[in-house]
């Protein structure tokens, strides 16, 4: 009989245990971030442009009530919500214009920053326009940049995060690969669709391990993007949009519920 109690004890531990490493734990962490403050910083991919429903106030900015800050908002309602992401929006951006409503007791703060920095739309605009080698020499260049320069950047938003949230839980979330390989697709060549997304690969590791530097967790979107790329057939990106040119290569309401949220959510 003692001998069941303690094998019951056991596996009691064990199910704690193993909850807390899984959708408990992320459960209980969200729970923990929304006693708090919610701030959500960065650039589109924050703000929801691709995802439509734009809240007028925004402006240029386009923050988005179908965007992922806004929908962990609604589902978890933190003591207070600040939705300072910006369209186009560089690290520059992030320090002279988003990191107001930070404070003492801000819970969790979200960001993606860095992709306009390392010139994204210029990338995207040689790639749909040119040649593969120009392609591709246009995505050497930028790979420098987040070799040489990015890593600095990101610091210097990082530590002001730091400093103006000491208690915050900090979740730097990347960013999807945009294509599926190995298909039939019209558009890009399967060359310029692979050089891409090693370059979206590149991105996310200096991102990520800048993040880790500072102590923050890093959210990767594409395992939850997977099967959801361009040439999918299910695609949760937008593709080259010539009536609203501005969306192209960017999440659709989708993306943001099925790709960001959830890990969000998770990381939280």
């Amino acid at each position: 009989m003692r001998r069941s109690r303690i094998s019951v004890l056991v596996s009691s531990i064990l199910l704690a245990v193993g909850a807390a490493l899984t959708g408990a734990g992320s459960a209980q962490g969200s729970q923990l971030a929304a006693s708090g403050g919610y701030v959500a910083l960065g650039d589109s991919y924050s703000s929801g442009v691709g995802a439509g429903s734009y809240i007028a106030s925004s402006g240029d900015c386009k923050r988005s009530t179908k965007a992922y800050p806004y929908l962990w908002n609604a589902a978890h309602a933190p003591t207070s919500f600040a939705f300072t992401a910006c369209s186009g929006a560089r690290t520059g951006d992030v320090l002279a214009g988003q990191l107001g409503p930070l404070n003492s007791s801000t819970g969790l703060v979200s960001l993606t920053v860095g992709g306009n920095d390392a010139g994204f739309a210029d990338v995207m605009t040689t790639c749909v326009t040119g040649s593969d080698s120009t392609c591709v020499s246009r995505i050497d260049t930028a790979r420098a940049y987040v070799d040489s320069t990015l890593p600095g950047q990101l610091d210097s938003v990082y530590s002001a995060i730091r400093s103006k949230a000491p208690a915050a839980r900090v979740v730097v979330i990347g960013y999807p690969r945009f294509y599926k390989l190995g298909t039939t697709c019209l558009g890009l060549s399967e060359t310029k669709r692979t050089a891409v997304n090693n370059a979206s690969d590149h991105l996310n590791t200096v991102i990520a391990q800048r993040a880790a530097a500072h102590g923050f967790a890093f959210g990767d979107v594409r395992g939850t993007f997977g099967g959801h790329e361009i040439c999918s057939g299910s695609s949760w990106l937008h593709s080259v949009n010539w009536l609203n040119i501005g969306e192209s290569y960017h999440p659709t309401a989708s993306g943001h519920s099925g790709g960001y949220l959830p890990v969000l959510d998770s990381a939280a």
